[in-house]
């Protein structure tokens, strides 16, 4: 058994100061250590998967060899599969993982780790992703985390540690960690006489996304599907990056890159199917989401990259979950003015949301980019200065 700190300091060393997760008791002591350090981060996230996007973002937009760990019970990677199979792998984003093995054969648990502990080990196999117990001895730490280092630096993917019952010593949690709760807002909803005013096309409101962000101090991160492709197609640029899979991780990548990096103004751009996926992700953007994020929806009330098929946006106020959840502003409306004003409004205390009714429909013969993941990352970094 080891101490929390001894971990926790060790990683530290060695640039990992970002750390973001669902608890597990397993997970207890380091947590509550964390939570107690200024100097570190910490973000609870609605999910595993979320954290994983999270930590994904920390990467993408990290200085100075600063790393990330995911933390979560082996129960949970079942809502991490797609980004570790879809962003992590795919774009190799490098993060370490500290998987608990709940259920591991041989010791008595829930009922609910039955099928779960044995198949761990093998999940992780199928996912990529290498893996090792977690170290018991303090003398063992250093070497793990040299190994996982060097495996995330050759390959840019995740590493994972599998912590059996009893690793780490108890420490004790003295305050919660919670974010200081904001100020809630009132939606706002500004609707126009459709019969003489049609929607806009996705392709009038990501023009206006362009003209609102500067090559120089933006980052324009764009959901999957369609949403990143007509972007790609308007206007290849170096401080975008086009989402493939990984649906609904969206909003938390680019709530990692936002914390991350404070000197850039993060915009996420996401779609309605994407956002109902995950959409506990909201509660985590209004606690912890900084002021340089900015939040945009492009709602056509279908899943357009797959056929057309209807999503159940028409009856959920997009903006009224945004307020609900601690967003500094909220606003939807079918008026495509409205991104401009978004854009050109002063500065407010956590991240700002619009959701804008579209039409449905894509162009004909809408390309795919044709630059890779891995090298549309690699350019953002290097644009951003984080490589």
């Amino acid at each position: 058994m080891i101490e929390a700190a001894q971990f926790v300091e060790a990683a530290r060393e060695r640039g990992f100061d970002w750390y973001a997760g669902v608890p597990c008791s397993y997970l207890t002591p380091f947590i509550n250590y964390v939570l107690q350090d200024a100097s570190l981060h910490y973000v609870s996230a609605a999910n595993e998967g979320d954290a994983v996007a999270l930590i994904a973002g920390v990467t993408l937009g990290a200085k100075h060899g600063r790393r990330g760990i995911t933390m979560m019970q082996n129960s949970g990677l079942g809502n991490a599969v797609s980004p570790l199979t879809s962003l992590t792998w795919t774009f190799r984003l490098p993060q370490l993982l500290i998987v608990t093995w709940r259920g591991q054969p041989g010791v008595p648990d829930e009922p609910q780790h039955a099928l779960m502990g044995p198949i761990t080990p093998a999940m992780l196999d199928t996912m990529d992703i290498p893996w090792e117990t977690f170290p018991t001895e303090a003398d063992a730490i250093g070497p793990a985390l040299d190994r996982a280092i060097a495996h995330m630096d050759a390959t840019g993917r995740p590493y994972a540690l599998v912590m059996q019952k009893g690793s780490v010593a108890p420490f004790e949690l003295k305050d919660g960690g919670a974010p200081t709760r904001r100020t809630p807002v009132e939606p706002r909803a500004r609707l126009r006489e459709l019969a003489t005013n049609p929607l806009a096309t996705r392709r009038d409101a990501l023009q206006k996304v362009i003209a609102h962000t500067p090559l120089d101090s933006t980052v324009v991160l764009a959901s999957t599907g369609f949403c990143g492709r007509e972007l790609y197609a308007i206007d290849d640029r170096a401080n975008q990056l086009y989402m493939v899979g990984s649906m609904g991780c969206v909003t938390p990548f680019a709530l990692g890159l936002a914390l991350a990096r404070p000197d850039l103004r993060v915009v996420a751009l996401d779609g309605d199917g994407a956002a109902l996926m995950r959409m506990g992700v909201f509660a985590t953007l209004g606690a912890y989401g900084p002021s340089n994020l900015t939040h945009v929806l492009l709602d056509n009330g279908a899943h357009d990259s797959t056929g057309g098929q209807a999503t159940v946006s028409a009856q959920v106020s997009f903006a009224g979950v945004a307020a609900a959840c601690g967003y500094a502003s909220a606003v939807e409306s079918d008026d495509p003015a409205v991104i401009d004003e978004l854009f050109a409004a002063p500065p407010l205390d956590g991240p700002r949301f619009a959701s804008l009714a579209i039409r449905r429909g894509t162009p004909d013969g809408l390309p795919r980019p044709t630059i890779t993941p891995p090298d549309v990352k690699t350019r953002l970094m290097r644009h951003i200065g984080a490589i």
